[in-house]
């Protein structure tokens, strides 16, 4: 997914909805032996859009040594709540959760070396225009994860999987970014 707005105000709008993971909070539930009740009044509450950052690697300074000149953050982002209802499955959901994200500089002035042709996702076109815009460009990467967890063979967890995938097209659609059409297929159901 590409869109033409710089990678900085991506990044902002993306952490802004997806705030980090409040630790010590979901300890302290621990520590105190909380229902599971508490936990998901607690998840709703530090996941306004469905989803926390579990982790966050800004890999953009690191590449430069080696020359590189886009800039890219890669996310884990999830929700425990809706983990558990597959992990109860098959503890296997857990190699797919939390789900994997990566922002990044998709404009041609990133990379010198890039041609337009070789691009992974096309830039968006302007309505009317015919012609692309010219940029910045920021893309969004991540598995659909509906794909990722049905290769466990478990339908409970699949139906997990699908609303997943429903909760990613609220998230991106809140974002403004385009959803795509395998994900938007999934249907509007994000309760």
């Amino acid at each position: 997914m590409t869109v033409t707005e710089s990678f900085d105000h991506v990044r902002e709008r993306f952490e802004n909805a997806v705030p980090p993971v409040d630790l010590a909070r979901f300890e302290q539930l621990v520590r105190a032996g909380a229902s599971w009740d508490e936990v998901r009044r607690a998840t709703t509450e530090n996941a306004p859009h469905f989803f926390m950052i579990y982790w966050r690697m800004d890999v953009t300074a690191l590449f430069r040594l080696a020359g590189g000149t886009r800039q890219c953050v890669e996310y884990l982002m999830g929700n425990h709540v809706i983990a558990e209802r597959m992990y109860q499955h098959d503890p296997a959901a857990m190699l797919y959760a939390p789900l994997r994200l990566a922002i990044y500089d998709s404009s041609p002035a990133a990379d010198p070396g890039a041609v337009s042709s070789e691009r992974e996702t096309p830039p968006p076109v302007t309505a009317g225009s015919g012609a692309p815009p010219r940029g910045p460009f920021t893309s969004i990467t991540i598995d659909q994860p509906s794909t990722r967890f049905a290769g466990l063979g478990d339908p409970a967890i699949t139906q997990v999987a699908l609303d997943l995938d429903r909760k990613l097209a609220h998230l991106l659609s809140w974002l403004d970014i385009p959803v795509p059409k395998p994900i938007a297929a999934t249907g509007p159901r994000t309760a």
